[in-house]
């Protein structure tokens, strides 16, 4: 099972709007909303980290292709 950990404090991240993405990749996924200890990329890029392994990028569009990439691999 994937599982997802997004920020719903970061300044970059769009939570409601990632999450909502995310689950349309994997609505099975475990979902874990809160702090993640990235507030100095989070500040600036938006993030997930998908099962255990950070993802950042310029945009959550980004986000979004490198998560599938990741997860089709």
């Amino acid at each position: 099972m994937n599982e997802f950990k997004v920020c719903d404090i970061c300044d970059a991240v769009d939570s409601e709007s990632l999450i909502k993405r995310l689950k349309e990749i994997d609505g099975d996924a475990k979902f874990v909303i809160g702090c993640q200890g990235f507030c100095g990329i989070g500040a600036t890029k938006p993030f997930v980290i998908v099962n255990g392994i950070p993802i950042i990028a310029e945009n959550e569009d980004e986000i979004i292709d490198k998560v599938k990439k990741m997860l089709s691999k």
